[in-house]
């Protein structure tokens, strides 16, 4: 599962005209600095969880992830062979279930609760690369308040504490650990910090797409 977050943001990078799923919200300015927007309400929110849940790039981006699952045989443990006792299915629906209620615990539930704008603002063009990907990782953690004011994005990390506990249900018994569910947090973490490089850079290959290849408007 440590390759969740990095596949879900090549996906998006590479499928281009969506490659914004998750700043569908928010407009394209050129820093980061220039967003004022007013608060989003509970069903905003609730409408940004169903715009970044409810695409078929969650469903491309769990068989990426159900796959190098089976092949590294992480958790969930369903089965060595992929089509035995139905392992790789099961692994499908599991991913497509943790990711949907990670998004569901930390972009609406807890997000609403802690009045937080967990919607992804881009650093933008202007700012050099590195700064840019430092930033969009550290969003994983860090985020704003509904005010507008920087704030510890501790619907993030609950939200992805809360699916990884949730994941006991479903998973199989040899993978329900305390050691796989503390692994699962801390991997749900990164893979959010790691998919905010598409909405951060997806403009970016969009505007190169347009620019180098004229067929594609």
């Amino acid at each position: 599962m440590w390759l969740r977050g990095c596949l879900h943001g090549l996906v998006l990078l590479l499928v281009v005209p969506c490659a914004c799923a998750q700043d569908s919200l928010l407009p394209d300015p050129t820093a980061q600095s220039a967003v004022i927007l007013s608060p989003p309400s509970v069903s905003e929110k609730w409408k940004f969880f169903l715009e970044e849940t409810v695409t078929p790039l969650t469903l491309v981006a769990a068989s990426l992830d159900a796959t190098a699952s089976q092949l590294t045989r992480s958790a969930p443990l369903y089965g060595k062979h992929p089509w035995k006792r139905g392992a790789f299915p099961k692994r499908f629906a599991a991913t497509v279930t943790d990711d949907t209620t990670q998004n569901f615990f930390a972009d609406f539930l807890l997000a609403s609760a802690f009045h937080q704008d967990t919607r992804y603002y881009r650093m933008g063009p202007t700012r050099k690369i590195w700064p840019r990907i430092g930033y969009a990782i550290s969003r994983a953690v860090i985020t704003r308040k509904d005010s507008g004011d920087p704030t510890f994005n501790s619907a993030n990390v609950l939200g992805c504490a809360m699916s990884a506990g949730l994941s006991n249900a479903y998973y199989p018994p040899v993978s329900r650990t305390v050691s796989d569910s503390l692994t699962n947090w801390g991997t749900n973490i990164a893979g959010a910090g790691l998919t905010n490089l598409a909405p951060e850079f997806g403009p970016d290959v969009r505007r190169w797409f347009k620019k180098h290849l004229p067929f594609h408007h």
